[in-house]
């Protein structure tokens, strides 16, 4: 179920493996290891950072108990709740968890290792979301390296790899290169995953967020509803990758003066997000600002500073100023001048 992306199927077994095995938990503790790592990933992935964060938690100390501070699926936890505080946007705990991950892995099974690059993308990461473009783009290339060495040209993780760069080159304005890495990178998902999967949906919300920054609004709509149709499909309707590729096209409509139907799919957006992460998270103040440029392109000023208002609160509780904190900073200044 999980490799098939049906995450409640997935959740429901993993939870029942998990009543079974807690009892015996000091006899199986490689297992409930291993199974709340797997509910840690899905709950990642729904959005519910909270109970992925005790999962994985819970994986990481079990782990620790049965194999000591030294072994491969020790290293394994401490990437995934890495990740997990990289969701949270709590970044320097994200570094740390995985420079410790990487630091193991690259004393265990060398340096050419595919986990090595796993961790190596998920360090670029941090790295990109703290202001450092051009350290992510070269830890990727490395990274990149390594997946090919490790794993041949047809596979999950070197798709994985380019998506990665793909990000790094977009966020450094390099658009043409990011696109020809998303479409690499989506020949191969097509080629060894026939069936449409949740990867394919990401790669496509990826390049129309390029059609999108080149202003080709008609491409990265037609990009945004096929990732959404592949969604619905697989993933299921509440998650947060739904809610981003709803909030994508919200933008794009509100790029094109279509304000009422990006107006919808922004609400669409905001009330999944707070359904699946909470109030207070950086996507949904993220959301609250896209909303608050509707509202005040259809002439709801109070509407759009009540948005931001909601928004600069969130972004100043987890300490963030600069990005979309800062043009929330900036209109709400402007907004409320004028009245």
């Amino acid at each position: 179920y999980h490799k098939q992306d049906r995450l409640g199927e997935a959740e429901e077994k993993y939870l029942e493996a998990l009543q079974i095995l807690a009892p015996m938990e000091g006899m199986s503790g490689e297992l409930v290891a291993a199974v709340s790592g797997r509910l840690g990933d899905i709950y990642t992935q729904q959005g519910k950072l909270d109970d992925a964060l005790a999962m994985s938690k819970r994986s990481l100390r079990v782990f620790r108990r049965v194999h000591g501070d030294e072994h491969v699926s020790l290293a394994c936890a401490l990437n995934r709740v890495g990740l997990v505080f990289k969701h949270k946007s709590q970044l320097d705990r994200a570094m740390s968890k995985f420079e410790q991950a990487h630091e193991m892995f690259c004393r265990l099974v060398g340096d050419d290792h595919s986990d090595v690059a796993h961790v190596l993308f998920n360090m670029a990461n941090v790295l990109r979301d703290q202001g450092s473009a051009a350290e992510a783009m070269a830890m990727r290339e490395k990274a990149l390296g390594i997946q090919r060495r490790a794993l041949g040209s047809d596979s999950d993780g070197v798709a994985a790899s380019l998506v990665n760069l793909g990000s790094s080159y977009k966020h450094r304005d390099m658009l043409e290169e990011a696109q020809a890495k998303y479409e690499e990178a989506l020949g191969i998902v097509r080629r060894i995953h026939p069936e449409r999967n949740a990867t394919e949906a990401k790669i496509l919300v990826n390049m129309g967020r390029v059609y999108s920054r080149q202003e080709k609004h008609e491409d990265a709509l037609a990009m945004y509803n096929k990732a959404y149709r592949i969604q619905r499909k697989t993933t299921g309707l509440e998650t947060a990758d739904v809610a981003r590729t709803l909030l994508n096209t919200g933008n794009v409509l509100g790029h094109q003066g279509k304000f009422e139907a990006a107006m919808d799919k922004c609400s669409e957006a905001l009330a999944i997000y707070r359904r699946v992460v909470g109030d207070e998270h950086p996507e949904v103040a993220a959301t609250l600002y896209s909303m608050a440029l509707c509202k005040h392109d259809l002439g709801d000023v109070e509407g759009a500073i009540a948005c931001l208002r909601e928004a600069q609160g969130t972004f100043r509780q987890r300490g963030t100023s600069h990005g979309t904190a800062e043009s929330v900073a900036f209109l709400l200044v402007r907004l409320e001048g004028a009245k």
